[in-house]
């Protein structure tokens, strides 16, 4: 996507990252040159990706969920993803905005790219968010949502859907801004997300 290899970031790439992120000009520079270091070719791939997001959760195993977020932003589908990609993936996994948010988590949910999601799909996903957890935490989980089953049987009963529905976009969009239920249980923590990233700068 007209990276540049040069170790600077082009302008307008960085004008379309800090309209489109919560980042700064110097934090999308920083990362730039960590980037290249990690990927000199300027682009990262799905083990690459995966190894920098375990080093956020270095008590849990965020492999299956990385390799789901992953697939959602690998636009063009050619098992790597750019700068650009990436961080707009870090971006929308930790501050996006609901609506766009929303739109990311559908796609996330949305296993086999058919354009629903089924029970089974949400499933997968919860499975992979409860590799995330870290024991200490699953302690407080209530007792109707403490297993990945009871979460995605509680998720799909909010959504009002029999097991073999189908839920749309527009369903999932829609009744996850009406609940917050929905909302809290369908993502994992992001705050913790965003205090490890802090601490990654500081």
């Amino acid at each position: 996507m007209g990276n540049s290899k040069s170790g600077v970031l082009s302008k307008e790439i960085l004008a379309e990252l800090q309209l489109s992120t919560a980042f700064t000009e110097e934090e999308l520079c920083a990362w730039y040159q960590a980037f290249l270091k990690d990927c000199p070719s300027g682009r990262i791939s799905l083990q690459q990706f995966a190894s920098i997001y375990a080093k956020f959760f270095p008590d849990a195993d965020p492999k299956a969920y990385a390799q789901h977020v992953f697939r959602s932003f690998d636009a063009n589908s050619d098992g790597t993803l750019d700068f650009k990609e990436y961080v707009v993936a870090l971006h929308m996994t930790t501050a996006g905005e609901a609506q766009r948010k929303l739109e990311w988590a559908f796609s996330l949910y949305d296993v086999d790219g058919n354009g629903a999601i089924s029970k089974n799909e949400v499933l997968e996903i919860v499975l992979a968010i409860f590799k995330m957890i870290n024991p200490e935490d699953m302690k407080h989980l209530p007792d109707d949502e403490n297993t990945p089953e009871k979460r995605a049987e509680k998720i799909w009963e909010f959504f009002g859907k029999k097991d073999d529905d189908k839920l749309t976009e527009q369903e999932f969009i829609e009744g996850a801004l009406a609940n917050k239920e929905i909302l809290r249980m369908i993502q994992f923590e992001p705050q913790k997300v965003k205090e490890r990233i802090k601490e990654k700068k500081t």
